[in-house]
């Protein structure tokens, strides 16, 4: 009577697929995150030079109107520069003025820039949109005590 041969299953190469397949599935998520936190990085850097360009912007303007449309189309300008042109931002610019009038000397500036990144691959999560990063900047900006003003009547 002879026995049955019992053949051991040769586990030869199986640490190669499992390995294979453990780097796959840890080395996707890194590679998002280390994107996304490019990304987050990229809108801060955009953000915070709409801001200041916005507050330089405004304080040169002649007037409280003029400077507000030209901190709005000076944030988005700089957001297309910085590769963030699809970036929407919300410009806010309020400030501490003696008269009431931004321009005038001692006044103090400030602009604020909020704006948000969305992160990239990220699916919407329950129908709700794509997840985003909310960035804002702020920019003060004093306007200083002796300013130059222009003479009230032309001469001649």
């Amino acid at each position: 009577m002879s026995l049955p041969v019992v053949r051991r299953r040769d586990e030869q190469g199986s640490a190669l697929v499992e390995v294979s397949w453990l780097a796959i599935i840890l080395l996707v998520p890194l590679v998002w995150i280390v994107i996304s936190v490019f990304e987050v990085q990229q809108g801060a850097f955009a953000t915070s030079a709409a801001a200041r360009a916005a507050g330089r912007a405004y304080a040169l303007a002649p007037d409280d109107a003029t400077g507000e449309r030209r901190a709005e189309a000076v944030v988005s300008q700089v957001l297309a520069d910085q590769g963030a042109p699809g970036q929407r931002a919300r410009v806010t610019v309020t400030c501490d003025a003696p008269a009431g009038d931004c321009h005038v000397g001692t006044s103090v500036i400030t602009v604020r820039v909020a704006s948000g990144v969305r992160l990239p691959f990220f699916p919407a999560i329950l129908g709700r949109g794509s997840a985003s990063f909310s960035l804002d900047a702020t920019h003060t900006i004093p306007i200083g005590q002796y300013v130059e003003s222009g003479p009230d009547e032309p001469d001649g």
